[in-house]
């Protein structure tokens, strides 16, 4: 169950997001447009999308995080974020609802950026099979996601 807190965090960050990335640069290329009520909309879609991402309905979930990250992170190759971005927001509820948005197995520093662990905490998961190692090394998204998930639940 997320937290007040939390949902107040991961939809202020979709506004903060959204605005900077979308409607900032669409007041810069249209400075007569009023973009008041796309402002507004934004506010209360953020509200929508956090309630959605944090929901019990997995699918709900993920389709939005998916949505969000394809239009917030838009470009010609796969969407590979950042050790850093795993720690924002939005970047902690698309690990545990959609893993990594390129990849079936990430690195160990990658892993413990996700989990919000340091890589030899990562080693010492895979070590006691609480993790799961990718065949081409690393460790499998799925796992990291399960463990997320099973973390979530206690």
């Amino acid at each position: 169950m997320a937290t007040t807190s939390e949902h107040v965090d991961l939809r202020n960050d979709l506004i903060r997001l959204v605005t900077s990335r979308l409607l900032d640069p669409l007041e810069i290329l249209l400075p007569q447009a009023d973009l008041t009520g796309l402002r507004h909309s934004v506010e209360a879609d953020a509200e929508m999308w956090a309630a959605q991402l944090l929901g019990p309905d997995d699918a709900v979930a993920r389709q939005t995080a998916v949505r969000l990250m394809t239009v917030l992170h838009p470009g010609d190759t796969p969407f590979d974020p950042p050790d850093t971005w795993w720690s924002t927001p939005l970047g902690r509820v698309a690990a545990r609802r959609v893993g990594h948005p390129s990849k079936q197995g990430v690195s160990f520093g990658v892993a413990g950026a996700m989990l919000g662990i340091t890589r030899q905490g990562v080693h010492d998961l895979v070590n006691r099979d609480k993790l799961v190692r990718h065949a081409d090394g690393g460790v499998t998204v799925d796992s990291i996601r399960a463990r997320l998930s099973l973390r979530r639940q206690q």
